[in-house]
């Protein structure tokens, strides 16, 4: 097929685009930096340098193509070392989740393009209930944390109007990634003792090694009817438990232990949540629908080979 990639060169761009041209698909992949185009080139795809917040050049390119699937992969994100103010981290993103998915949206149905397949997070779930959900599960719609807001609500709005906005639209919520380009910075914390386990750690997190996401998004471009997909591995796990482990196979010191109140301190009312409240995700709906199944099926494996 035609695939239209955006946000080609970022952490999972640079992952699908080969995967994509390997299995046979014609891509066209866009990135902001002209630099970037021959490393696009050289993957196999015809390189096109966009500013995805330009709607009529995101016409135009998508125009062009004559995509029979569009993979809208854009994000900008700022220095991720503080959560403090994740609106002010996620400013740009949020622009691309907004403003850049309608552009996506309108140029694909101009172009008649079917299928949208966008990046999503499981960040979406609400921090009530069971601790792992489904995709049928309720999703927050009035953030706890003041300073997340724009960010959440960017987030629902990919996952509202992409399915709404075309006729096979998907969206993949994905976990945290981790892996080769993906997560350095967080080994990195783990190595400095940086990132602690905060209030007991009762949070859960699911991960996706970065590969098998770019592995789950070619799959959603070839399979799978509309909607969300919750793309993470098979091990959901508290904060308490992984966290331990990660330092262990990193060869470093076990992370520090921090109560909830001077977390909140020092790193911020969204990182607490997350670290004691957080709820994880399923992967069935993908497994049985998109034919896919994660090479790590847990973050456990997958953290030996990535971080030891």
């Amino acid at each position: 097929m035609r695939v239209f990639v955006t946000g080609a060169t970022g952490v999972l761009g640079r992952h699908l685009v080969p995967e994509l041209v390997l299995a046979g698909h014609g891509v066209t992949a866009t990135t902001r930096t002209p630099a970037k185009a021959a490393q696009l080139r050289a993957q196999g795809a015809e390189p096109v340098v966009l500013d995805g917040l330009d709607r009529e050049a995101v016409l135009a390119a998508v125009d062009a193509a004559a995509p029979e699937v569009v993979v809208h992969q854009m994000t900008a994100l700022g220095d991720m070392r503080s959560l403090r103010n994740v609106d002010k981290v996620f400013a740009a993103t949020n622009e691309l989740r907004t403003r850049g998915t309608d552009n996506l949206l309108a140029a694909a149905e101009r172009a008649g393009t079917r299928r949208v397949v966008a990046q999503s997070h499981n960040f979406v779930y609400e921090h009530s209930g069971g601790p792992v959900k489904s995709e049928d599960d309720a999703t927050v719609t009035r953030p706890a944390v003041a300073s997340a807001a724009r960010t959440l609500a960017a987030i629902r709005h990919v996952d509202e109007n992409v399915p709404l906005g075309a006729p096979e639209g998907i969206v993949l919520r994905y976990g945290t990634f981790y892996g080769r380009g993906a997560s350095d910075a967080m080994v990195a914390a783990v190595r400095k003792r940086q990132l602690p386990v905060i209030g007991g750690g009762a949070g859960i997190w699911s991960f996706i090694e970065i590969a098998d996401a770019a592995a789950a998004t070619l799959a959603a471009v070839e399979n799978g009817g509309p909607g969300a997909y919750n793309v993470v591995d098979d091990e959901p796990a508290p904060v308490a438990e992984w966290l331990p482990y990660l330092a262990e196979v990193a060869g470093a010191k076990p992370p520090r232990h921090l109560p909830a109140w001077l977390g909140r301190l020092l790193a911020g009312e969204f990182v607490v949540g997350q670290m004691t409240t957080a709820r994880g995700s399923a992967n069935g709906k993908a497994r049985k629908e998109l034919g896919w199944v994660p090479r790590y099926g847990s973050w456990r494996e997958g953290f030996r080979a990535w971080a030891g």
